[in-house]
């Protein structure tokens, strides 16, 4: 049997919805052997455009990853930049969880000096701050460039192309220009589609964060790796039943 990875979306997943989020892991991307899950929420989500909303997402996505290696996955992959619920899910599993968030940073401190991070609208900000507080990446980052356009967690980018697609290369270009941006990072793995636009235009390295962190848990299996249970210790007491509502 092959490797399992449950990829978690903290939104509904309708039949339209889950065919845009499922291609940002074309299949040329996903290595022999591998059986990817997209696994949406089961409770509808706002656009996290708030610290409420951001805890809500945490709970959405531990709600999704909790009962992962009882069933049969080998890896967890968070499908979005905030990281929701990340530090929690490598405290409860020991099979590798991946954050976008952490791996496109990262990632982007090997291909560059200082990223950029590119996203939708300015009450996402935050979200931003509090992850690259939390690695402690925050001098690495030259800015956060917005497009003050609503995100649609629906329908992505579909249909608005023509002006999402100028705008958000114009902001690219100002973060390199007067940023000092080398490296560009899409804040949201619902920008996906904006991707081979930008990295076909731009002088840098576009990272797309959702592609990256589904293919760091294809890594981490290969090379037998997972998480440190030194800095996640397991809990004392597991306690799903009382934060989700009963047998699961």
């Amino acid at each position: 049997m092959g490797r399992r990875i449950k990829v978690i979306f903290p939104v509904p997943l309708s039949e339209h919805t889950r065919a845009l989020i499922e291609s940002q892991v074309p299949r040329e991307f996903i290595g022999p052997g591998y059986d990817v899950s997209f696994v949406g929420s089961r409770r509808l989500m706002t656009l996290a455009n708030s610290h409420y909303d951001l805890f809500i997402m945490d709970t959405i996505v531990i709600d999704a990853g909790v009962r992962a290696e009882q069933e049969g996955f080998d890896a967890v992959c968070i499908n979005t930049v905030s990281d929701s619920g990340l530090y929690a899910l490598r405290s409860r599993l020991r099979i590798p969880v991946i954050g976008p968030g952490q791996a496109s940073f990262h990632l982007a401190c090997m291909l560059g000096h200082r990223f950029s991070i590119l996203t939708m609208w300015e009450p996402w900000l935050p979200m931003y701050r509090k992850t690259l507080r939390d690695y402690g990446l925050e001098a690495r980052c030259a800015s956060i460039r917005h497009i003050d356009t609503r995100p649609d967690v629906q329908e992505l980018l579909q249909g608005k192309e023509e002006i999402v697609f100028a705008r958000l290369e114009a902001a690219a270009r100002r973060a390199m220009d007067e940023d000092g941006a080398d490296v560009i990072v899409l804040g949201s793995t619902t920008m996906h589609q904006s991707h081979r636009h930008l990295a076909g235009r731009l002088p840098v390295p576009v990272i797309n964060p959702g592609l990256v962190a589904y293919k760091l848990c294809e890594l981490f299996l290969e090379l037998g790796l997972t998480h440190s249970k030194h800095a996640w210790p397991d809990p004392e007491i597991l306690q799903d039943e009382n934060l989700f509502g009963g047998p699961r």
